[in-house]
């Protein structure tokens, strides 16, 4: 069995559902996926569904009622990895704007020492391709913001790109993470720094979608911004093990 499970939530995302699953699936280490989709209309996971039959036992799907959130997305795949066995959890997302070649590079980071890893637009200077101006502004302040307000040393804590250590996700009580966007990508980084696990940044260069629209929204901001400053006062604490 496969030790590496990539997580997808998918809305909508006809145009790159395929694309994604065979280059991952394509990649050297035998990486597994599970895909999180909530009610396409589109076709999404009828497209999913069809290539399962190419990659039998590598290849799986959750789908859900309608759209519930990121971070409950996100939240159920990792419960199914853990009670899978998987050894090393990934979050990417459909729309290439993650490139499946440095999954590899995010494993490597946490096989030589970190106990979780993200692939990080700012820790190297700003690698973006193709947002507005606008856009990277509004997002390299947001991770400037969190890591004045939250005194932490994340370059780039809004980042969906992530590989997480088994014994990370099997730490974080999942029935206390409150944010479910974009927010929720702050909260599990900070989480799991509080709880004492060891952080690497992975430079990538970060690709705005060719296809298909995106999923950002003023309420998705709202939520982090404020959801942030509940971050800091509160108390952290592992998962009561059974």
């Amino acid at each position: 069995m496969s030790t590496k499970l990539v997580i997808i939530p998918t809305y909508n995302e006809i145009e790159n559902a395929e694309k994604i699953i065979r280059a991952v699936l394509a990649l050297e280490g035998e990486y597994n996926i599970l895909i999180i989709d909530d009610a396409s209309p589109d076709g999404t996971a009828a497209a999913v569904k069809e290539l399962m039959k190419e990659f039998e036992g590598r290849l799986f799907i959750i789908e859900r009622s309608g759209k519930l959130g990121l971070g409950t997305a996100y939240i159920t795949g990792f419960q199914w990895a853990l009670e899978k066995g998987y050894d090393y959890i990934f979050e990417m997302d459909a729309d290439f704007s993650h490139n499946p070649d440095d999954l590899p590079r995010l494993l490597a980071a946490c096989e030589a020492g970190a106990d979780y890893s993200v692939g990080s637009r700012y820790c190297d200077g700003v690698s973006v391709v193709n947002w507005p101006m606008k856009r990277i502004l509004i997002s390299y302040f947001a991770s400037v913001y969190v890591r004045k307000t939250l005194r932490v040393r994340i370059f780039d804590s809004t980042a969906g790109f992530v590989c997480y250590s088994r014994k990370v996700l099997e730490t974080i009580d999942f029935d206390k993470i409150e944010m479910h966007g974009y927010g929720f990508q702050i909260e599990m980084k900070y989480t799991a720094l509080k709880l004492g696990f060891i952080l690497s940044e992975v430079p990538v260069i970060f690709i705005n979608r060719k296809e298909g629209t995106s999923k950002m929204s003023g309420s998705i901001f709202g939520e982090a911004f404020w959801g942030v400053i509940r971050l800091r006062h509160r108390q952290i604490t592992p998962k009561k093990q059974n």
